[in-house]
């Protein structure tokens, strides 16, 4: 029998876009021949998955898990929100989720590696994508933790439970009991799910992004700053871009239950209530799909182009 090499496992795994185990489990039924196992693989719907794979996956699931003061999200996508319904396809999500909180792994790749039911994630999911018949992908995970306190969970438009569109973490670092910090974390977990801050603070805003919108806000005011001094010129021009900054830092957003008083806030305020200092540490929030091109695609078209095949 030939020796099945790592080199010739990756050479098939590229050609056929199977998993890792499926691919030396066909060179060793076919003696190391690439081409015939890469046969093999199409006849048992295990290399359907290359082509399935460069087809844009913008639905899916996000999954949300916590234990105790550690908590992760993980976004799984795929093509059709059809999918998300399906239970293998929820049932992998929920234990990728799993895994990443036992684990403490936040890294994609590192993630595809970790074993679960059915060999590495990564080879449970391409065999999904011959079963399920689309494309899925593991899009991205985080992990928050305190070190006295507790990790929130909030899932917005909840498919099952812990998996849905929106999937929330706050992270808050306190001595206060969980009948404090659950409800709080609840009501600042559902500001993030609708406001959507762009970071922590102020100071933990991207400055390309902020850069980026006060090039923006200087060229739509430019026409106040006519004929003014350069020190009011400076005030019409910057009061926009603070305002930006402290609208899109969730400490400084106004809460969306009250709409005028900041998160910040809300926080001391609770605490100050509890006889103890609450700090919000971090968080996560992950919206499907979010980022992605979606493809269009033209309906009547390929209806046409399929008649046409079958013709």
């Amino acid at each position: 029998m030939a020796e099945i090499t790592a080199a010739a496992v990756k050479e098939l795994r590229e050609k056929s876009g199977a998993g890792m185990m499926d691919c030396k489990k066909a060179l060793t039924e076919t003696n190391g021949d690439i081409e015939a196992a890469s046969d093999w693989l199409r006849s048992k719907g295990l290399a359907a998955a290359a082509k399935k794979s460069s087809r844009t996956a913008a639905e899916g699931l996000v999954g949300v898990a916590v234990a105790g003061t550690k908590g992760v999200a993980v976004e799984v996508n795929s093509q059709t929100d059809f999918v998300a319904k399906n239970e293998i396809f929820q049932g992998f999500v929920r234990e990728v989720t799993g895994v990443a909180l036992e684990q403490g792994i936040a890294d994609v790749e590192a993630l595809k590696a970790a074993s679960i039911t059915g060999g590495t994630i990564e080879d449970v999911l391409v065999a999904n994508i011959a079963t399920i018949g689309e494309n899925q992908v593991l899009r991205r995970a985080k992990k928050v933790e305190v070190t006295n306190g507790a990790v929130i969970p909030y899932v917005h438009n909840a498919a099952a439970p812990g998996l849905g569109k929106i999937g929330v973490l706050v992270a808050l670092e306190s001595d206060a009991g969980v009948d404090v910090l659950e409800p709080l974390g609840k009501q600042i977990a559902m500001h993030i799910a609708a406001a959507f801050p762009l970071a922590l603070s102020i100071e933990d805003l991207d400055p390309e992004v902020v850069e980026r919108e006060a090039a923006i806000l200087r060229e739509k005011n430019a026409d106040k700053i006519v004929g003014k001094s350069e020190e009011v010129a400076a005030k019409i021009l910057n009061g926009p871009v603070e305002k930006f900054k402290k609208e899109n830092a969730l400490l400084t957003q106004a809460l969306v239950m009250d709409g005028k008083t900041p998160v910040g806030d809300v926080i001391a305020q609770a605490g100050k209530d509890a006889g103890a200092s609450i700090k919000l540490v971090d968080y996560v929030r992950f919206q499907l799909g979010e980022g992605i091109e979606k493809e269009e695609s033209d309906f009547a078209a390929e209806v046409a182009a399929t008649a046409a095949a079958a013709g």
